[in-house]
């Protein structure tokens, strides 16, 4: 990072955004998924941390950020306030670990792989390519976006670092 440059958390089913130099940063992801978005053309970029795949599910209903169906285009909609252009979009997704995978019967669907299936779904539905993911496994993962240059670093225990 910069002199000019901030990291800006993004906790449990928030959603933020960005105009350049910033860096977006979601810790300890388990089976919530961060789903990114960049405009390149833009500089623009975005993190909504999702916990939920769908607002059915949630008892709390105040934070688009929480479901996959809601969180998607909210986060577009932040992203084109700030100039972004839907038709630049391009996405990229982390988390959705089975983080108690040992604790449930065999053939159980995890909720971190139905968040990201949700968030593969609510991306196919904005029209937003999936340029790359980290998702699934037994672990949990940390991710940084650098908005300015659309980097992705990840960050886990058992799997090191890796950039998308």
């Amino acid at each position: 990072m910069t002199d000019q440059s901030a990291e800006k958390l993004v906790r449990l089913g928030m959603i933020v955004t960005s105009n350049g130099g910033d860096t977006l940063a979601a810790l300890g992801l388990g089976s919530c998924v961060a789903v990114l978005l960049h405009d390149p053309g833009a500089g623009v970029g975005g993190m909504a941390h999702v916990l939920l795949p769908s607002q059915s599910l949630s008892r709390d209903r105040s934070s688009p950020g929480r479901t996959a169906d809601t969180a998607v285009p909210a986060l577009v909609q932040e992203m084109v306030d700030r100039g972004a252009s839907p038709a630049r979009l391009v996405a990229r997704m982390v988390g959705g670990a089975s983080m108690f995978s040992d604790l449930l019967a065999a053939g159980t669907v995890h909720i971190g792989e139905r968040n990201v299936v949700a968030c593969r779904l609510a991306l196919r539905e904005a029209g937003i390519p999936l340029e790359g993911e980290a998702v699934g496994g037994k672990g949990s993962r940390s991710v940084w976006f650098d908005v300015a240059s659309g980097t992705v670093t990840i960050r886990s225990v058992h799997g090191g670092t890796t950039t998308l």
